[in-house]
């Protein structure tokens, strides 16, 4: 869990302080090439460091635990396309002027469309539920283009202290509000739903505190809270995805059908297995490289039972 700057010791601080510029650097340099260009060559870079840095191993253990009838020629290129998607997004993120204005004209699809445009036109609180795939924020620009109004945005505070502003100014770039994971942003989470805003949210990590639901037929400690507060405030829970497209560079936006209104559980378990369907048409748009499938409480994946 991050912590505040005075939290930390003199060393860490030091570690921070240096990591940080040496990012800013990074970014800032990749920024003086032209967009197009900087999304692919992050990519690349990223792609190139997988093996490195622990996300190639990462990806094939998460594909035997889920995927073990994979062909080994399928495994290689999703090793190889999950880490250039994530250098793809990471640079998006930080080019959030070109990114909001290549984005904001994205094709938007799909038979939640009706649902969405009927929500906001009603005036009732919407939930975007989406997932760490092909660049989720591409969604939340093209919906708030569409929707004329604002889309709120859960994100959790980066660790290193010297680095956070950055990241999080970026964010705003690409809309308002934000809200930090934590007390606080939860009360501003929930205040946007009771005046009837739209919020996105990622929904597809490992949640301490969560449910054993199942994802790729794996158990996977999942928060139920979101289905909470659709149920609470009568929310329209909306599946919504940004694909990548071939080019690399666009997006195409896909709005599923609605979750049915239930309970938390089930529709929750509904919320993964969408996504683990549109994980299987894509597979090397989802962030493999996540620790997914993990303990908590004796429940979920044990590490003893991971590849």
């Amino acid at each position: 869990m991050p912590v505040e700057k005075s939290e930390l010791s003199r060393g860490a601080l030091r570690k921070y302080y240096v990591t940080g510029l040496f990012l800013k650097g990074v970014i800032g340099t990749m920024r003086l090439l032209p967009y197009e260009r900087r999304i692919a060559t992050m990519g690349a870079i990223v792609r190139g460091l997988a093996p490195l840095v622990g996300f190639t191993e990462r990806v094939r253990s998460n594909l035997k635990l889920t995927r073990p009838d994979l062909p080994d020629a399928e495994v290689k290129r999703i090793c190889r396309a999950v880490p250039d998607n994530a250098g793809r997004a990471i640079m998006e993120h930080f080019s959030p002027e070109g990114f909001t204005e290549r984005q904001a004209t994205a094709k938007i699809s799909g038979p939640g469309i009706a649902a969405f445009d009927a929500a906001v036109a009603e005036g009732r609180p919407v939930m975007m539920i989406t997932a760490h795939f092909g660049h989720y924020l591409a969604a939340r620009i093209a919906l708030q283009t569409r929707s004329g109004q604002p889309i709120g945005c859960l994100y959790r505070r980066m660790a290193n202290p010297y680095f956070n502003d950055m990241y999080v100014d970026a964010f705003y770039k690409t809309g308002a509000p934000m809200f930090e994971q934590g007390r606080r942003g939860m009360v501003e989470m929930v205040r946007t739903l009771k005046n009837s805003g739209i919020i996105a949210i990622v929904s597809d990590l490992h949640a301490q505190g969560g449910e054993e639901l199942t994802f790729f037929g794996k158990p996977a400690v999942t928060s139920v809270l979101n289905a909470e507060l659709a149920i609470k405030y009568k929310a329209e829970l909306i599946p919504c995805y940004a694909v990548r497209q071939p080019n690399g560079i666009d997006f195409e936006i896909v709005l599923h059908e609605p979750v049915p209104h239930t309970d938390a559980k089930t529709m929750t378990q509904f919320t993964n297995d969408d996504l683990e369907a549109m994980v299987r048409q894509h597979m090397g748009q989802w962030f493999w490289i996540h620790r997914r499938w993990k303990a908590w409480n004796g429940l979920g994946v044990a590490p003893e039972d991971m590849p």
